[in-house]
């Protein structure tokens, strides 16, 4: 395909207020996905988000956002000040202006010359404050962000609104359940005062509950009519609207008259009844994303570096990549870099769960947030803002709360069409008791209509299944085990199969050389120093090994005129003008090397679980150089556990059949694939699922990610490399095996969450619309029957935060 014809996609993810259930989000995702360029779009009820895939080419940010407004919600945007430096004139701050505007999520900027400032309206899940300081010095500026606290997040705000809403509305409704209560006989000693028995004082009371309290409900029932659907706004401002103003009615009719049938209370009750679910419903959905609140803590504030000549603090946005880091013992490291001076022991157990500190020295990578334990160091800054591994973790988790399993599918399209039938339900009900039940008595077949509007909301099934993938990939990740998206961890729980790689999986991933024999012509020294020098142009662990041993030696190492890798054979190399060959046995038949000399060697140290490396100097086999890798510790526990749990374990590697079985005797692995290449790998994984396996691929290198990527659930050890983590589904960070068993084990407990709350949600509205429609509810009991629904599911699915591996 020519280039021309390339489709070119973008993701953004927007935060969206206004949604109140599940048919919120479905008519949010139905109208984004009509938008000419949208490829796809998912909204997240319960985490108030949307992830939106798009053709850059065809349509905006900005108009994806234009959209969600017509549709008749709000993109919640973050809004920050930066004071600029190095401006002279108006045109620097148009320039400035320009191109803040062009950065992507960025719906309005406005720079003022004057006050040497810019204010950014901004979507803070496509960029933040430090990527627009970033684009102003690359404009040749200079910015900092001109306030360091927080934004208050607005979902507190609605809260508090919301809670102020509900001690008015409770205040106005309780002389109105007094009158309620009052006409049971078992209350006789509570006598009702005749006020508050009279029509227009009952309507006083109740007209603020029914426009202010319950506004919010119209306000949504009418945005949702004019774009052709219904929600539960709808069902309950019908429900309410009955009962107000049937009330009304019979009050204009009644002259003052005390004795009349009225319904203000039960509109009254049940708006207050259901802002307080929302109340309930609104702190639990906070305390499922707990996990991201708990990670965007661990953030340093600020770091001290030392910039033209002198030792200063700045605030962590101010971090420029190549900066020099100072970091004091007890302190966290900003952001991730590389030692350059000092040594200490590095705490990391709050990003991989592990609880042993790490040591590092110079040359070695540390991670932002981490702990600095004993030592003082100098770390030059590699990765800044939304580069450094925290950030990447917190984006991971997120993108995975909001994402969506398909197991919610099916409870997708039933609250798309569940509003629009209850109606249907409703008025029939009416009309079956008005006709058959109670001929002609309107007030108890207004009472059984209210009933059913309002038991029938299907907030639960909205929240059945992202609640609980919040908070089950939130608590993964407390454990150091990041899931990419919803589907993965649904996935997980299916696995029958693992395939284990070898080097860096099983093994530390560092191996020493273990032997080094000759064959007589050349020394051992000799052989390494040729040997050492040819390897030291690959980045494979076992030339490292090598170049190590030799370096440790003391043995000074050659200029390489010719290199050449051959991916599972070995290298080829001129050294000091001599062809130097260090490989496999298949290498030396390809040059035709003769290694009759070397075979029962060989066979011996691959017996051991060695890697036996031939070296072959100007076409004449010379000696073996053979390395060893050592297990990991838990490596054999982990094993065990997963054979236990019924799962088949192979383990793959480019070594051959007798080094290979030695590794997998000590762990107990008795199924191994070996003498694969790179390549071959996804070919083995294929093998696997054509059979009917469901299989999960572990490892951590380069050569892992085709099959990392091609296997139903890839998971990369998080101490390896980037691009074996971008092929990934699933993130171990620990770098140790029995997470793979605390990853199914989540899994496996998210998806028996997600279908308690499922059966509980679709129980709960199959049982609960005939009770109604049989008259045995009243209309303010199903209002409390009906909030008790969605919090009970939140309550359920934040059990997962409790797990314990």
């Amino acid at each position: 395909m020519g280039e021309g014809n390339m489709t070119t996609y973008k993701e953004a993810s927007l935060s969206i207020s206004g949604m109140t259930c599940a048919a919120c989000a479905n008519r949010i995702e139905r109208g984004l996905k009509k938008l000419e360029g949208i490829e796809e779009a998912n909204v997240n009820f319960a985490l108030e988000s949307c992830t939106v895939k798009y053709n850059k080419d065809e349509i905006n940010e900005n108009q994806i956002e234009e959209k969600v407004n017509k549709l008749g919600y709000e993109v919640v945007k973050e809004k920050t000040e930066l004071i600029l430096m190095g401006m002279t004139c108006a045109a620097c701050a148009n320039r400035i202006e320009k191109g803040l505007n062009k950065l992507e999520g960025v719906t309005d900027a406005t720079v003022n010359f004057a006050l040497e400032t810019a204010t950014v309206v901004y979507n803070k899940n496509t960029l933040s404050p430090s990527d627009m300081t970033e684009k102003v010095r690359k404009l040749g500026y200079d910015a900092k962000v001109k306030e360091e606290t927080e934004n208050v997040d607005y979902r507190e705000k609605v809260l508090k609104r919301q809670q102020m809403k509900f001690w008015g509305s409770l205040i106005l409704s309780l002389p109105l359940l007094w009158t309620m209560v009052g006409h049971f006989s078992f209350t006789s000693f509570l006598p009702v005062p005749a006020l508050f028995m009279n029509p227009w004082f009952q309507f006083a009371l109740a007209t603020p509950v029914q426009f202010i309290v319950g506004g919010q409900f119209y306000i949504g029932a009418f945005k949702a009519l004019k774009n052709k659907s219904a929600n539960m706004d709808v069902l309950v401002a019908l429900g309410t609207s009955a009962a107000y103003f049937y009330s009304l009615y019979m009050t204009l009719l009644s002259s003052g008259s005390h004795h009349i049938d009225l319904y203000y209370e039960t509109s009254a009750v049940l708006l207050t009844l259901i802002l307080l679910g929302k109340l309930f419903e609104a702190k639990a959905k906070g305390r499922s994303s707990e996990a991201i609140k708990k990670m965007m803590s661990l953030k340093a504030k600020t770091a001290t570096i030392f910039r033209d000549g002198e030792e200063i603090e700045v605030s962590i946005d101010d971090v420029r990549k190549g900066d020099i880091l100072y970091i004091k013992p007890g302190e966290k490291i900003p952001v991730d870099g590389e030692v350059i001076a000092g040594e200490s022991s590095i705490d990391e157990g709050m990003l991989t769960g592990e609880s042993v500190p790490v040591d590092k020295k110079v040359g070695d990578k540390v991670i932002g947030a981490t702990i600095n334990k004993n030592g003082f160091l100098k770390v030059e800054a590699t990765r800044v803002g939304k580069e450094t591994a925290l950030a990447q973790i917190i984006q991971v988790v997120e993108e995975a709360q909001g994402s969506k399993a398909p197991i919610q599918r099916l409870a997708d399209k039933i609250s798309g069409v569940f509003v629009p039938i209850v109606v249907g339900i409703a008025i029939l009900t009416f009309l079956i008791w008005y006709i058959w039940v109670e001929p002609g008595q309107f007030a108890p077949s207004l009472e059984v209509l209210i009933a059913v509007l309002v038991i029938a909301c299907p907030c639960a099934l909205g929240l059945a299944t992202p609640t609980s993938i919040m908070a089950g990939s939130g608590r993964a990740a407390e454990y150091g085990i990041l899931f990419k998206g919803g589907e993965y961890l649904e996935t997980a729980h299916k696995i029958d199969t693992v395939i284990l790689d070898k080097t860096g999986t099983i093994t530390n991933g560092t191996p020493k050389v273990t032997d080094v024999l000759i064959r007589g012509k050349v020394r051992v020294t000799e052989l390494l120093k040729i040997a050492g020098s040819a390897e030291k142009q690959s980045e494979h662990p076992l030339a490292g090994a090598i170049v190590e041993e030799a370096e440790g030696r003391k043995i000074e190492l050659c200029s390489v005129s010719q290199f050449e890798s051959l991916s599972g054979f070995g290298i080829t190399a001129t050294v000091e003008g001599r062809k130097v060959l260090v490989g496999t046995r298949k290498l030396m038949l390809q040059y035709d090397i003769h290694i009759e000399a070397a075979e029962e060697h060989m066979s011996k140290l691959e017996e051991e679980g060695k890697t036996a490396m031939l070296v072959a100097i100007d076409g004449a086999y010379e000696g073996i150089i053979a390395v060893a890798d050592t297990v990991k510790e838990t490596s054999k526990e982990a094993v065990q556990s997963l054979i236990n749990k019924g799962l088949q374990v192979f383990m793959i590697t480019g070594d051959n059949e007798r080094t290979a079985r030695a590794i997998a005797a000590q762990v107990g692995i008795r199924r191994v694939i070996a003498g694969v290449l790179p390549e071959e790998k996804a070919s083995e994984v294929q093998k696997l699922k054509e059979k009917g396996h469901f299989v999960a691929m572990v490892g951590d290198g380069i050569n892992d990610a085709p099959a990392l990527a091609l296997a139903d659930v890839g998971m990369a050890i998080g101490t390896g490399t980037d691009v074996a983590l971008e092929a990934a589904d699933i993130t171990l960070m620990r770098g140790d095996l029995n997470s793979i068993g605390d990853a199914l084990f989540i899994s496996d407990e998210t998806i028996k969450n997600i279908k308690q709350n499922l059966f509980w949600a679709f129980g709960y509205n199959t049982l609960g619309i005939p009770i109604a429609a049989a008259g045995l509810l009243a209309p303010w009991v199903a209002g409390a029957a009906m909030a008790f629904s969605s919090v009970s599911v939140v309550i359920n699915a934040l059990r997962l935060q409790r797990l314990k591996l």
